[in-house]
């Protein structure tokens, strides 16, 4: 019938007007919060303002200074450039395609050659994404705008270093379930293909942030820092030159399959993308496939020296290293990784990018360890009133500012989270699916038509014995072996979500079939299904002119194929009010699709039967 095996396409125009409608209104919330920090600010002032008055009689020393301790180089380059990082990932997570492609075209291809414990955790977080992906999406949207803005606004103390810790939380949570531990434990790891996943870098970035400042003036931080990154790059060569993996190969066998590489960066050339980038990866793809050896020992050797040179940790070799690391930083993240955000559900520019910033900051925090400015700080007071609300501004009001811009993208990390929390923390897929999948219930309001039918214990029941009672009819085929059991489990599901309004509703549904239709086949159905564990349950049979009759009056289809083979029937569900009425009409369809789309009719029919139960 029509809709049967349906599935949803990730632009589907249900899902996407959802998700936007989600963000607006989010974003209301964001600007009434800042609208009550703007309040905040302007008391702070007042009050600034009035104590600035009240000690301008008072002289001070304008020659008094006090050692300001600056925020160190490498730090701030941290800071600032993974915040806006992050607020980059915020706009990639708000494209239209998110709620319905991410799980399918990026969680679960990360996982798929990984171990199975892998898998199991990633396929948490897929879950999670399938079932709510209107509130997941968005909420990740404001999560990661949230720990952005945090990064960017507050850049000393005890805030700061918080929003580092929040970093790391973070990027530990996209990093395990968003890129399965970058594929380490997967096959064909690659620093080509950004090994060990761009996460990792904002998880390593935020803990250096959220150190105690007196740690970054031990110049043993930097040198830390830099053979690290010596180390890992010297580990990231070896992997790569690891032979049988088909790097070092442009074509593999008789047949001239692709290599590993020149494979990628095929694949990478049909995203959707602007014609110039498709051409240049192309062309790299070509060139790769004619000297897949000599391209591999080019970059073995170049991370083995850039590598080497930062294990040393000497400044002129690292400087020189540092360069060109950049140059071959950039030349993957364009050739072979494509800038990393295209094609629609790019979550971030992949890893080239914060893996160049880190080993910058690293750089930095070996030239440039932190030191103690001789910034004087403000007087207290002034000797005249202007004098002194001119210097107290200066003073005080900047932190004030950045710490109240702090609190409002704390508010922006809540907002995120506080929604991503419950979802995780309900199980049954958020309606918004169904509706996409069959279109949103319909509202009726004339009388239901009546029947008279018999259950599977061989009473008589009509619909005027039900009344008193809400009434979730459906209509189901005893021997079906697809969408009929799937359904069941809907109903059934339903009528746990219910709770102990189970008790003034009726699931009953009416035989789809016109050959099978014996009491007996509906009680081996109720078995099957296990309906016979409910109390509320009933499933009705009759002659073959009943049936027939009950389907016309509910506009219900029911073609038998050729020899019997299989009876195809409407997927459409009703509720009937306690008077008899006829409430909602509702497409019961699974689809084709992951069992969220299935479990989402549960909670839009159990919805819909709370709302006639409820008092008007």
């Amino acid at each position: 019938m029509t809709g049967m095996g349906s599935r949803l396409q990730t632009t589907n125009s249900t899902v996407v007007a959802a998700f936007q409608s989600a963000l607006v209104h989010q974003g209301l919330v964001v600007l009434v919060v800042v609208a009550l920090l703007a309040l905040a600010w302007n008391a702070l002032r007042a009050a600034q303002l009035r104590q600035a008055v009240a000690s301008a009689a008072r002289p001070v020393s304008l020659s008094s200074t006090a050692p300001v301790a600056l925020e160190p180089t490498a730090r701030r380059v941290l800071r600032l450039a993974f915040g806006c990082l992050w607020v980059f990932d915020a706009i990639l997570q708000a494209q239209v395609s998110m709620p319905l492609g991410l799980a399918p075209s990026v969680l679960q291809p990360a996982a798929s050659s990984s171990p199975e414990w892998v898998r199991h955790l990633v396929g948490y977080g897929v879950n999670l994404w399938n079932d709510h992906p209107v509130a997941v999406a968005a909420a990740t949207v404001w999560i990661q705008l949230g720990v952005g803005l945090w990064l960017l606004v507050a850049p000393r103390g005890r805030l700061s270093r918080l929003g580092g810790i929040v970093s790391v939380g973070w990027g530990l949570v996209v990093w395990s379930l968003g890129e399965a531990f970058g594929s380490i434990f997967g096959h064909g790891l690659s620093w080509l293909f950004g090994a060990p996943g761009a996460a990792v870098f904002y998880v390593v970035a935020g803990g250096l942030v959220a150190l105690p400042e007196r740690v970054w003036a031990n110049p043993r931080l930097g040198r830390s820092l830099v053979r690290g990154v010596g180390v890992f790059l010297l580990g990231m060569a070896v992997l790569q030159a690891w032979p049988g993996r088909g790097f070092w190969e442009g074509r593999l066998g008789a047949r001239g399959s692709s290599g590993t590489l020149t494979a990628m960066v095929e694949g990478m050339a049909q995203t959707s993308q602007p014609g110039f980038l498709s051409s240049w990866l192309s062309a790299f793809g070509s060139f790769d496939a004619a000297h897949g050896f000599a391209v591999n020992l080019v970059v073995v050797v170049v991370l083995a020296g850039i590598g080497l040179a930062f294990a040393l940790a000497t400044p002129r070799l690292v400087r020189a290293a540092l360069f060109a690391a950049i140059v071959l930083l950039l030349a993957d993240w364009v050739l072979v990784e494509d800038l990393g955000f295209l094609g629609g559900v790019g979550t971030d520019p992949n890893s080239m990018v914060p893996m160049g910033v880190l080993l910058v900051a690293s750089y930095l925090a070996l030239v440039r360890p932190a030191t103690v400015g001789a910034e004087p700080e403000p007087p207290s007071g002034g000797t005249t009133p202007e004098g002194g609300f001119r210097q107290r501004l200066v003073a005080r009001p900047s932190y004030a500012l950045r710490a109240l811009a702090t609190v409002g993208a704390f508010a922006i990390v809540v907002l995120g989270a506080a929604p991503m929390a419950r979802a995780a923390l309900n199980p049954v897929a958020d309606p918004i699916l169904s509706e996409a999948l069959n279109g949103p219930p319909s509202a009726e309001t004339g009388p239901a038509p009546g029947f008279q039918l018999i259950d599977q214990f061989g009473r008589t029941v009509s619909l005027r014995s039900l009344r008193g009672k809400v009434v979730a009819l459906s209509f189901l085929d005893p021997v079906c072996t697809t969408d009929c059991p799937l359904i069941a489990q809907e109903l059934r599901q339903a009528d746990g979500l219910l709770g102990t309004d189970a008790r003034r509703t009726e699931f009953v549904a009416i035989v789809a079939n016109p050959l099978y239709r014996s009491t007996a086949v509906t009680r081996a159905f109720d078995r099957a299904e296990g309906l016979d564990q409910l109390s509320n349950w009933l499933y009705l049979t009759g002659s073959s002119s009943q049936l027939t009759g009950a389907w016309n009056s509910y506009g219900i289809e029911v073609a038998t194929e050729s020899a019997g083979a299989m009876v195809a029937h409407s997927d459409t569900a009703y509720v009937i009010d306690a008077s008899g009425r006829l409430r909602w009409i509702l497409s019961d369809d699974p689809g084709q699709g992951t069992t969220a789309q299935r479990s989402s009719f549960a909670a839009e029919i159990s919805a819909e039967v709370r709302s006639v139960l409820a008092p008007s």
